[in-house]
């Protein structure tokens, strides 16, 4: 039995037709290399070349004003943790996360809930609010600054005024007064900002969830337990990484206000690699502890994620 060859006129179409889209494949393969290429150019040259070069600092002996002066592989890392400023630092920065973690995730989700509901003057509310975040921190920093000072500030004379106070109040004098003025100024600045991530998530929960619970008779606590918190979970998620990592990394504030004072009480994890590279000048203990922060940091984000992803499951 013979076989037909094909009709060349019924597969000439077929032939046009795959070279179309091998043609179109290969334009938006080109398209998003375009596309991808600035970005990735940008990341290579801001963040994984210096990266690898924090890497190499870390291992070498590395004076800041002198360059590379060969290898230094474990004093760097053993000179960190011996320092007497390291666990001192590493505990303050934790009490220091912790504390503006709670109040301020707390706060946020407090107004968030405020101005969840579209009201005359809602959209004051939420500007007023979240003013305070397109401030920059260095200069919410200064200005805080400012209005701490015992003698020229406006925070210390009208109670001295008022009889409440005998001496000018030292705002920044004392480790637990210069902790929890920091802690003020980082919540008056943040509170507006990640009370706009809750409420973005707060927006995005269904009325109608509200209404048949309302009609079931659950109260305002119940709703708030069995339905805003739940179905809110990612926004809190996504706040929490962002203020825990935020707060493990500060150092303009306390660079500002306390410059680590008083007696070293409120030195910083950060505030000690700026010590052990601009003061100390010694770049490779710097970079040593870098890398030690940055593994500590991608653990407890590894740990966040983890924790969110049993939660959703569950």
């Amino acid at each position: 039995m013979q076989v037909k060859a094909p009709d060349r006129e019924a597969v000439e179409p077929l032939v046009r037709t795959e070279r179309r889209q091998r043609r179109l494949w290969h334009s938006r393969t080109l398209q998003g290399l375009g596309y991808a290429t600035p970005t990735a150019v940008f990341v290579a040259v801001l963040f994984v070349l210096p990266l690898l070069l924090v890497g190499r600092m870390s291992l070498h002996d590395w004076p800041l004003l002198a360059g590379d002066q060969g290898g230094n592989t474990p004093e760097n890392y053993t000179d960190v943790t011996d320092s007497t400023l390291f666990w001192p630092a590493v505990r303050f920065t934790l009490l220091y996360t912790g504390i503006v973690t709670v109040v301020l995730l707390g706060l946020a989700l407090l107004l968030a809930l405020l101005v969840q509901e579209s009201r005359p003057g809602t959209g004051f509310f939420r500007t007023v609010y979240f003013l305070p975040g397109a401030l920059g921190l260095a200069s919410a920093s200064l200005l805080f600054w400012g209005m701490y000072s015992p003698t020229t500030g406006p925070l210390s004379r009208p109670l001295e005024k008022l009889g409440l106070v005998d001496d000018p109040v030292s705002f920044l004098g004392t480790p637990t007064s210069a902790l929890l003025s920091t802690v003020f100024l980082v919540v008056w600045k943040f509170a507006g900002f990640y009370m706009l991530i809750l409420l973005v998530g707060l927006q995005r929960i269904p009325h109608e969830l509200y209404e048949a619970a309302r009609m079931d008779g659950a109260s305002r606590g119940q709703i708030f337990r069995s339905i805003t918190l739940p179905l809110l979970r990612s926004s809190l998620a996504l706040s929490l990484l962002l203020c825990v990592t935020g707060s493990l990394l500060a150092f303009d504030q306390f660079f500002v206000l306390t410059k680590g004072g008083p007696d070293n009480s409120t030195v910083t994890v950060v505030q000690l690699i700026y010590r052990e590279a601009f003061q100390r000048l010694d770049l490779g203990t710097a970079a040593a502890l870098s890398i030690i922060v940055l593994a500590a940091l991608l653990l407890l984000n590894a740990l966040q994620f983890r924790g969110l992803r049993h939660a959703d499951e569950s």
